[in-house]
């Protein structure tokens, strides 16, 4: 399995399409939740996936400040179904995080969690910093790393 992390401009259109199409497979044909998932902030991240024989196993956005939150953020965090189980959530947060501090030096990290996974993003350092809210009709709770 392959570690890659590009900005936009580096990927070539195969990993782009990859990436959208495992994005939509999770967030909106698994979820079944019908939204629009290309928000224009991936022209400004840097995009964090593991890579096994062309297919995205698990994949994170890294957003910098002021673009969606005052703070960097995490976005479109997943792993795919055939690759769940295997802990590779935990080892793309501890990437991701590398790759945070490799960018933009220690800083806090702000993150829009889906309620049930809280707990997953508490292993990380990660804190609640607001209401419930809801999100394209899922539940979210922003969490934030100091």
């Amino acid at each position: 399995m392959n570690t890659v992390i590009k900005e936009f401009d580096g990927l070539s259109a195969k990993e782009l399409y990859a990436i959208i199409r495992a994005r939509t497979e999770v967030f909106v044909v698994e979820q079944n939740c019908p939204y629009q998932e290309l928000d224009g902030l991936d022209f400004f991240s840097n995009h964090l996936y593991f890579d096994e024989n062309g297919e995205i196993a698990a994949y994170m956005r890294i957003v910098p400040p002021g673009k969606r939150f005052e703070e960097v953020s995490f976005g479109r965090i997943f792993t795919s179904l055939p690759f769940r189980g295997k802990g590779l959530g935990a080892k793309l947060m501890e990437e991701g995080i590398k790759a945070a501090e490799k960018f933009y030096g220690k800083c806090p990290i702000r993150i829009s969690a889906q309620k049930y996974a809280c707990g997953f993003y508490e292993k990380f350092g990660f804190v609640k910093d607001s209401e419930e809210y809801d999100e394209d009709g899922i539940v979210h709770i922003e969490m934030i790393r100091k």
